[in-house]
């Protein structure tokens, strides 16, 4: 068995964070000084790293990374050279962090080990970057609006010379290198925290928005009707629909669908404004772009398409004709797919609700939905079979015999 008298064993980063804050972190990460991969080999660890040295431990396999440098060879977040060597100090390591609050380190007595100062900026609730070479890795803006998304609710804020060195990462190009799989890994990471509106907010105010998100940015200073919209601009409506539909479910599916449902609104003509007339059908291809170019997975993606098609369908509960309604329903998919339907109705909930002074109103469109629905759904063939029915006779009979229990459900509704 190797012995190294130089080696010592850090417990660092996001677990050292969430303990000051009094939160649970589920991994705790380590990091090893003053050793060789061969020696880790030699005493048990099993290498599990590509691109640095990173080792599962013999019995808790737990990752443990030896200390590390990093050096920008090229644009982009790939573009690094890493060194990883016994002369690698724990403050060498912490260094190449993103932010001082994931700088810090305990050693095996438990002593805080804090080279640059995250233990007072986390008593500050603030979000600041440890170095210059910050700039050189684009996802760490992704990175600082994520944390901010998380953080919110506990007062954190982005530190000003932070935001202005972001604010350069865009100017300079540097974010035109993020690929997509990896903006949407941290979208939806965002998307699953409490405040996800902070996320894109952050983005918007360091100018990154408006090119990894343009047809979110493209909304801000489009005017909505007054009557119907008191905050007026669908920038402001689209950050509040978000934060709604947090309020009403944990399904990252559901807050992406309510952050991208509005954007035909940011192509309507000038001219036209505040009214934004077929807003839903031209905001269709768009969302279909966004997906595209982000790869978005389909389940959010046929969600977020049939929420920006029909939310103003929901809406209008009231005011359809029964006909009309069920043939809602059946565009919805909502028999075939009663899941993705009931997403359907929290997503155009959160809009409903996601505007200035009706963000705790009870509306009755989903009860409508959902009780329409209900009676519809039990409706089934087999009565029409056993009349001797057959062929499209049984669809009709099935269609009527729909409308007309969605008919009765909605009655007390329309008075």
């Amino acid at each position: 068995m190797v012995y190294n008298p130089y080696m010592e064993v850090y417990k660092v980063g996001g677990c050292i964070r969430d303990k000051y804050l009094n939160l649970s972190s589920k991994d705790q990460d380590w990091v090893v000084v003053g050793a060789t991969p061969d020696e880790l080999k030699q005493l048990g660890y099993q290498p599990v790293g590509k691109d640095f040295p990173v080792f599962l431990h013999p019995e808790s396999k737990e990752e443990y990374a030896l200390a590390r440098t990093e050096r920008k060879t090229a644009p982009g977040y790939t573009g690094f050279e890493f060194y990883a060597a016994a002369d690698v100090t724990l403050e060498d390591d912490l260094k190449r962090r993103d932010l001082t609050i994931n700088a810090m380190a305990e050693d095996a007595n438990g002593t805080l080990i804090d080279p640059y100062n995250g233990k007072a900026d986390l008593d500050n609730r603030i979000l600041r970057h440890i170095s210059p070479a910050f700039a050189e890795d684009p996802v760490r803006i992704l990175r600082v609006a994520r944390f901010a998304a998380r953080f919110a609710e506990l007062g954190f804020t982005v530190a000003d010379e932070t935001n202005e060195l972001m604010q350069q990462m865009v100017d300079n190009g540097e974010v035109d290198a993020l690929v997509p799989e990896r903006v949407w890994q941290e979208t939806v990471n965002a998307l699953s925290k409490k405040t996800p509106a902070r996320f894109f907010e952050v983005l918007r105010d360091c100018g990154a928005l408006k090119k990894i998100f343009p047809e979110v940015e493209r909304l801000y200073g489009v005017p909505q009707p007054e009557e119907y919209h008191p905050e007026i601009d669908t920038g402001v409506h689209t950050m509040m629909v978000l934060t709604q539909a947090a309020r009403l479910s944990d399904d990252p599916a559901i807050r992406f669908a309510a952050l991208v449902h509005d954007l035909g609104k940011g192509i309507t003509p000038e001219n036209e404004w505040p009214k934004h007339i077929a807003h839903e059908e031209s905001g269709v291809p768009l969302v279909e772009a966004l997906c595209d170019r982000l790869k978005v997975p389909n389940q959010f993606r046929e969600l977020a398409i049939i929420v920006t098609r029909y939310h103003l369908h929901y809406h209008r509960a009231v005011e359809m004709r029964d006909d009309t309604f069920l043939e809602t329903l059946e565009k919805l998919d909502a028999f075939r797919r009663p899941e993705r339907f009931e997403q359907f109705l929290v997503a155009c909930e959160a809009d409903s609700r996601g505007r200035t002074g009706y963000e705790d109103t009870e509306f009755d469109q989903p009860k409508i939905f959902r009780e329409a629905f209900a009676a519809a759904a039990k409706i089934d063939a087999k009565p029409f079979i056993e009349q001797g029915l057959q062929g499209t006779a049984i669809a009709d009979a099935i269609k009527q015999a729909r409308i007309e229990v969605i008919k009765q459900a909605r009655q007390p509704y329309l008075a």
